[in-house]
């Protein structure tokens, strides 16, 4: 029995090396075995806010100028079309000045005998004939006189519409032998000299953040693929009562191709916010649910990553808002989350852009 139990013990000895060193390589092997997954991986600055808005618009000229009459009359002559190219100082239509003529006659004779009667008074007044009062009231009555032929002087001078500049007629309202009242208007000039600009309208969040001069790119089909380089030159100070926007102006360089009407594209790129919020990609983001969501952020001394609870303001076209969850400087990852889990070893390489 005692020999028995002596080869026993002798046995045991003998496999304790084996089996201590069977279970040193599987430990070994299983460390050696955990999965590192290649992620991108972006730094979290306000830098990141930085992104481009895109408002639709049109072309105009900047000065689309409305020409009207300043006297009610038949209208005599229309000389140009819509679309039609006019030059400086070009007649572009008339009234019938039979009417206006016949007031500057009426007047000028109205004046000439304003004018005798007040010589007469005059005479009288210095010789002590009639009274001061009298004298005033022929001195009056000559000076009304003499201003009512400067104004039918005026209502004939204008009852031609001559082209403040260079243009083109946008809008022809009247046609030969209307009559058309004082101050509407007839004609709408487009003028050239002015130049174009483009105006889009921009919601009240971004318009606060734009300034005059700002650079932008507007997109015109009509004029090809490559976009038009530009810069603002006005913001409206008052948004439209029907939609909250303003529309924002941009100076557009000069071309022949450029045509009042034309729709096209303004992307601006809008400075970084400053009420602390953090722009990520949608990619980043997961387990999104009401107002806020998840992401991975990779410690940097484990390379590991961790879950971050994260709050969302707004989600733009690819991007995710972030008022609160993250810091400047943490490592997000943006792509390859799908494959991760908390504590995952990872392999990072850094987002392109």
């Amino acid at each position: 029995m005692a020999i028995r139990a002596h080869r026993l013990a002798i046995a045991v000895l003998l496999l304790s090396p084996l089996l201590h060193g069977c279970g040193e390589k599987e430990a070994g092997t299983a460390a050696h075995s955990e999965e590192t997954f290649p992620v991108q991986v972006m730094t979290v600055q306000p830098a990141n806010m930085l992104q481009t808005i895109s408002a639709v618009g049109t072309v105009r000229y900047r000065r689309e100028t409305p020409l009207g009459f300043t006297t009610a009359g038949k209208v005599a002559t229309v000389r140009f079309e819509e679309g039609d190219f006019v030059k400086r100082g070009a007649l572009l239509a008339a009234l019938d000045t039979t009417s206006v003529g016949a007031d500057l006659s009426v007047a000028e004779a109205e004046r000439s005998r304003a004018q005798s009667e007040f010589e007469r008074i005059k005479q009288l007044y210095a010789e002590g004939w009639i009274t001061k009062a009298r004298f005033e009231a022929a001195e009056a009555a000559a000076k009304a006189a003499s201003a009512r032929v400067a104004q039918a002087g005026f209502a004939r001078g204008t009852a031609q519409l001559y082209a403040p500049s260079s243009g083109v007629v946008l809008t022809r309202n009247v046609q030969p032998g209307q009559v058309i009242a004082a101050g509407t208007p007839a004609l709408i000039l487009g003028e050239g000299d002015d130049g174009f600009v483009f105006r889009a309208p921009v919601i009240d969040r971004n318009a606060s953040r734009l300034r005059v001069g700002m650079a932008a790119e507007i997109s015109l089909p009509a004029l090809g693929a490559a976009p038009v380089t530009a810069t603002i030159s006005e913001i409206d100070g008052r948004a439209n009562q029907a939609t909250g926007a303003f529309t924002v102006q941009f100076s557009l360089p000069a071309s022949a191709r450029l045509k009042s009407g034309q729709i096209g594209t303004a992307s601006i790129r809008l400075p970084a916010a400053d009420d602390g919020a953090l722009q990520i990609p949608a990619s980043a983001i997961f387990g999104m649910r009401a107002n806020e969501g998840l992401v991975y952020i990779v410690n940097a001394a484990s390379g590991r990553v961790e879950t971050r609870n994260v709050a969302i303001e707004r989600i733009t076209d690819g991007f995710v808002v972030i008022t609160g969850g993250l810091r400047q400087g943490d490592v997000l990852v943006t792509s390859g989350a799908e494959k991760l889990r908390t504590g995952a070893k990872v392999r990072t390489a850094r987002a392109p852009g």
